[in-house]
């Protein structure tokens, strides 16, 4: 296992990553406690019965949270510094599903930053998280 993940100077324009899991039900339980946001749509089934999305959904920052995973481990890789995300959520994440984030660089700048589309898809293809992220590479 490499101790640093790619540096400024080693990782390119098009390099891709991606990390899937399925969402399970302690996942969202323990983001609840984590994060706090004890939402009754997230956690209390009856109350979202009653909601838009007709059942409980994922937390969006728990869903989000795939992105630093593929970004701290993978891509570009461990020592990597997370600057900023923009992020849109485009569809609810329900319990059971299976979500893979993929990152592609998608510029580096004068200032050793880099910028790399971020994208989280379901078992379906759908998109559910669309946006951009800045970070430095290791050293």
């Amino acid at each position: 296992m490499k101790d640093i993940g790619l540096t400024f100077e080693q990782i390119q324009i098009g390099d891709r990553a991606s990390f899937t899991k399925t969402i399970t039900e302690t996942d969202v339980v323990i983001f609840a406690g984590i994060s706090g946001d004890l939402n009754p749509v997230h956690l209390d089934a009856v109350y979202a019965e009653q909601s838009t999305f007709k059942r409980r959904i994922a937390h969006g920052a728990l869903v989000n949270s795939l992105i630093s995973a593929v970004l701290g481990m993978k891509l570009p890789g461990k020592g990597t510094i997370y600057l900023q995300q923009n992020t849109s959520f485009l569809a609810p994440v329900y319990i059971g599903d299976t979500i893979t984030a993929t990152l592609t660089v998608k510029q580096k700048t004068d200032r050793k930053r880099v910028i790399i589309e971020t994208t989280c898809t379901n078992q379906k293809n759908e998109i559910v998280i669309s946006g951009e992220a800045t970070v430095l590479c290791p050293k």
